[in-house]
């Protein structure tokens, strides 16, 4: 018995699959992947998010049409913005532990590479001497020529293996504070508003009837409606309130100024995206500022990171 099942804490994950049973042709054909740290198939990107049905029923009946019998449990049950962040921090805090041992390593074996090619080297007649053809050295001479070669080579893919360790290391170092940074969160406090207005718009939206035109959605329409996306708006709300507390405490902290109409004023120069202008209008949301055209750009406060008075600009 195959069993799929999905939580958000875990994701998509495939249970009872064994080498050689063909059940892999089957998954790789449905995008799914092989974890050597779970030691099992599982479906991309599905950790902490909503249960890709139809993906998984795809999958579920090309296995069962392969001979095997499949059993599918899911639980699209969310789990608090709060808790999710916290895992993926420390996810990636082992991620990086493991990059940084992994870049150690890899220098290490770097350097003995260069050991073995300078002591190579050293075998080597001194100042360059050239082959003597038919001598009793011939032999001796080329095979520490290719050995010195053969090193250099080894030494060389090594330092490579080893600077492309450090480069992902620090990139994966980076990728929790790129994740946190002020205008990271600011953006991620838009998008989810935005998301939580759609909703909510969907679940009054008139229906389309191809008789009359639009009409109101009924009683019946609407809880159907709400039935279906409730879940999705409690979970961005929940999301949007854990990202307004972590704006707020950048906020308290210092580490972010909250800018807006409050404190910046037409002609003074505000700080976006590393570049000064000259702001034309302010407004509640976003702030317009001048471009060196005939038009103006338009930007969320978020996007503001420094601020000079017209007085002292």
């Amino acid at each position: 018995m195959l069993t799929i099942t999905h939580t958000r804490e875990a994701g998509t994950l495939i249970d009872g699959t064994e080498r050689g049973d063909g059940t892999n042709v089957v998954l790789k054909a449905h995008r799914w992947r092989w974890s050597r740290n779970l030691g099992t198939w599982y479906v991309p990107q599905s950790r902490d998010r909503a249960a890709k049905v139809r993906m998984i029923e795809t999958t579920a009946a090309a296995l069962r049409e392969a001979g095997h019998d499949v059993a599918v449990t899911i639980d699209d049950t969310a789990r608090p913005a709060a808790v999710v962040e916290a895992d993926k921090i420390a996810r990636q805090a082992a991620r990086v532990d493991a990059l940084a041992a992994k870049a150690e390593r890899k220098a290490g074996a770097a350097a003995a590479a260069y050991a073995r090619h300078e002591a190579a080297v050293e075998r080597l007649p001194e100042g360059g001497e050239p082959i003597k053809i038919g001598h009793h050295s011939e032999k001796r001479h080329r095979r520490d020529t290719e050995r010195a070669w053969s090193t250099l080579g080894t030494a060389v893919h090594a330092q490579r293996d080893a600077d492309a360790a450090h480069q992902a290391a620090a990139t994966a170092t980076a990728t929790t504070g790129a994740r946190y940074s002020p205008v990271t969160v600011g953006n991620r406090i838009d998008r989810l508003a935005a998301q939580i207005r759609k909703y909510e718009r969907e679940l009054v939206a008139p229906v389309y009837d191809p008789d009359t035109g639009y009409r109101p959605a009924t009683e019946h329409e609407q809880a159907r409606r709400r039935r279906r996306l409730e879940p999705a708006i409690a979970e961005a709300r929940d999301n949007l309130a854990h990202w307004q507390g972590v704006r707020a405490q950048q906020i308290a902290d210092g580490t972010v100024t909250d800018y807006g109409p409050h404190n910046v004023a037409k002609g003074d120069a505000v700080k976006i995206s590393g570049d000064w202008r000259r702001v034309v209008r302010v407004n509640t949301k976003t702030v317009s500022v001048e471009t060196g055209y005939s038009w103006t750009d338009r930007a969320p406060w978020h996007e503001v990171t420094d601020h000079q008075p017209a007085t002292a600009a």
